[in-house]
C-alpha cells in the first residue's frame, strides 16, 4: 500500500516539475533559454580590461574573450605545457617583446613575474593581437601566429602550405594550430551572436 502511495506521489511531483518547466519555457521563450546557458559557457569575465584594451588597440573584443576561452578558460594562474602564462597564454620572449612597444615600467624579470597579472596579460595578449592582425590583415592567419609564431606563419605562406587571405586554414600542417584556429573562429561567431 506504501509503495503505491508514493509513486502516486513521484507522479504527481513529475508532473508538477514538466508544468513548472512547459510553463518557464514559454514565458521565457526557448531562444532565451538557451541564449542563458550559451552566456554560461561562453562568459565575459574580466570586462572591464578586455573592454579597455580593445578599444584601446582597436580588436573586436568578442575576439579576445574568445582566444581567452580557448587559451585558459578564464583562469588567470594557467601555465601551458611550453610554459605560456596567464588568461591569454603568453610566453615569457612574446611578453618581452610585446612590452618593449608599450610604455610599461617594469624591468623583464618584473615582466615575466607579472605575467599571471590579469590586467597585464589581457593588455600584453591584445596588444600582441592587433600586431599580428595588422600584419596579416586577416584574422585566420592572425589566429594561426598567435598559436604556431611568426616564422612559422610566414614559412607556411612563403611555401604556399597556407595562403595569406585565410581561405584555406584548413591546411595549417599542425593539427593543434589547426583545431586552435577553427575553435576561436567558432567561438568568436558564437560571442558575436550573444552579445551584438
Amino acid at each position: 500500500m506504501k509503495i503505491k502511495k508514493t509513486g502516486k506521489k513521484n507522479i504527481k511531483l513529475l508532473i508538477i516539475l514538466l508544468i513548472i518547466i512547459i510553463v518557464t519555457i514559454i514565458l521565457l521563450g526557448p531562444l532565451q533559454i538557451q541564449n542563458k546557458i550559451l552566456k554560461i559557457i561562453y562568459p565575459r569575465e574580466f570586462e572591464n580590461f578586455v573592454t579597455l584594451y580593445a578599444k584601446e588597440y582597436n580588436v573586436d573584443e568578442n575576439l579576445i574573450y574568445a582566444i581567452i576561452k580557448a587559451e585558459s578558460n578564464f583562469d588567470p594562474n594557467a601555465v601551458s605545457g611550453k610554459s605560456a602564462k596567464g588568461l591569454m597564454q603568453i610566453v615569457d620572449e612574446t611578453a618581452i617583446d610585446i612590452a618593449k612597444t608599450l610604455s610599461l615600467k617594469l624591468s623583464e624579470d618584473e615582466l615575466i613575474e607579472k605575467l599571471n597579472d590579469i590586467d597585464l596579460n589581457i593588455n600584453l595578449g591584445t596588444k600582441y593581437m592587433s600586431m599580428l592582425l595588422k600584419k596579416y590583415e586577416n584574422i585566420a592567419i592572425a589566429l594561426t601566429a598567435y598559436n604556431a609564431g611568426i616564422g612559422t606563419v610566414d614559412n607556411w605562406i612563403e611555401k604556399g602550405t597556407i595562403k595569406s587571405d585565410g581561405s584555406d586554414v584548413e591546411n595549417i600542417p599542425y593539427k593543434e594550430t589547426n583545431q586552435y584556429v577553427r575553435k576561436i573562429l567558432r567561438d568568436y561567431k558564437i560571442y558575436q551572436k550573444l552579445y551584438n
